[in-house]
């Protein structure tokens, strides 16, 4: 159902209007019929209809007043005797400007252009939705490594990722140092098959060879014009981010 509201001092061009409307093809209702600047603001400070037609002149002023003091989402077409205000008509929401006395024809056009804006506008919301279902849906559905295995000679343990302060790759095989500061030789070869199965927001690769762990980041101090030195926690070797990385490590660490 299409709501409509009418604002138009004239009771002839009221019944025409109303009559034009009684003759669309859409299903519609009129909310309420009114003559002056200030009824109509008192009206849209409670009610938000799907489309207004507006005549310009009425009887306490001037309708751009309305559209001044309240703010208005939906179209506007305005039917009006007079020449001089399109330009102030299209600057807001108006869609149409019918100069009286207009057809039906040319009312049905002006018609048409709003239920093509309305349709785009629900087309645009759909797509909007459906992008925002499918974001949170992929983010509820993404689980990331909770914990890696590690193999010995004496048998396999497990290391939990949150007790992990930073990998490190180092002539083809790969690290992790936990937060006693103990270093487990991992199966995964590279940095970047551990780095896709980690959240992008507790972890980040400072440099070619060392993937830290935020929540042990203890204190960051610049190393040289363009380089980082990171302290972790318990540990006592600072790393250093490469010069590439420097920037788009700053941005991430304050997320």
């Amino acid at each position: 159902m299409i709501k409509i509201l009418i604002i138009e001092d004239e009771i002839p061009a009221r019944k025409k209007l109303k009559r034009f409307i009684k003759e669309l093809d859409s299903p519609t209702e009129i909310l309420a019929e009114l003559d002056t600047v200030q009824s109509a603001i008192e009206f849209l400070n409670h009610h938000q209809p799907d489309i207004i037609l507006s005549d310009i002149e009425l009887l306490d002023g001037n309708a751009f007043e309305i559209y001044e003091q309240v703010s208005v989402t939906c179209p506007i077409i305005f039917t009006t005797a007079y020449d001089q205000f399109w330009m102030n008509a299209f600057e807001g929401n108006g869609i149409a400007y019918l100069l009286k006395p207009f057809s039906k024809e040319r009312f049905n056009k002006a018609w048409d252009k709003f239920r093509l804006l309305k349709h785009s506008a629900a087309e645009e919301q759909n797509a909007i939705i459906n992008l925002t279902q499918l974001i949170r849906q992929n983010f509820s559905e993404k689980s990331y490594k909770r914990r890696f295995t590690i193999s010995t000679h004496q048998g396999i343990y497990f290391l939990d990722t949150e007790a992990i302060l930073f990998f490190e790759a180092n002539e083809g095989v790969v690290f992790a140092y936990d937060c006693q500061g103990k270093k487990h030789l991992l199966s995964e070869s590279t940095l970047k098959e551990i780095e896709e199965q980690l959240n992008p927001l507790h972890f980040y690769r400072i440099n070619r060879g060392e993937l830290i762990h935020k929540p042990y980041i203890e204190k960051i101090e610049r190393y040289n014009k363009n380089t980082l030195a990171i302290k972790l926690k318990d540990y006592k070797t600072h790393l250093k981010t490469s010069q590439s990385q420097t920037a788009a490590f700053r941005e991430w660490v304050e997320k």
